[in-house]
């Protein structure tokens, strides 16, 4: 005779019914903007990493982030233009695949720029 389904197993199977489907990423989508700490810790991580060969990849990022907390806002200036030029960017061809999806057809009717 078959065990009768707990409270625990109904709801694992209710919860695969209702999980939603992840729609699939377009690859021609622009990459998003990097924030200027983003900039700073390309620029720098391999300076941390050769004064710190044996640190773990969390370590660096805490060293990393160590670092650019004690930066004063003159020497942060650089990232943050960077990461500035680089939001424009992203905005700019933001918009174009926006109005590619558009003259295509191809646009899911939510034509919601807040993002």
């Amino acid at each position: 005779m078959p065990k009768e389904a707990t409270k625990a197993t109904r709801r694992k199977a209710a919860d695969k019914e209702k999980a939603p489907r992840k729609t699939k990423k377009d690859k021609n989508a622009p990459k998003r903007a990097l924030s200027a700490y983003m900039f700073f810790s390309q620029d720098w991580r391999e300076r941390v990493k050769a004064e710190n060969p044996d640190a773990s990849f969390g370590e660096l990022g805490k060293l990393l982030g160590t670092k650019w907390k004690e930066l004063d806002e003159e020497e942060k200036k650089p990232y943050i233009e960077q990461a500035e030029r680089d939001k424009a960017r992203a905005e700019r061809e933001k918009k174009d695949y926006d109005n590619k999806k558009v003259d295509s057809g191809s646009g899911d009717g939510d034509e919601d720029d807040d993002e």
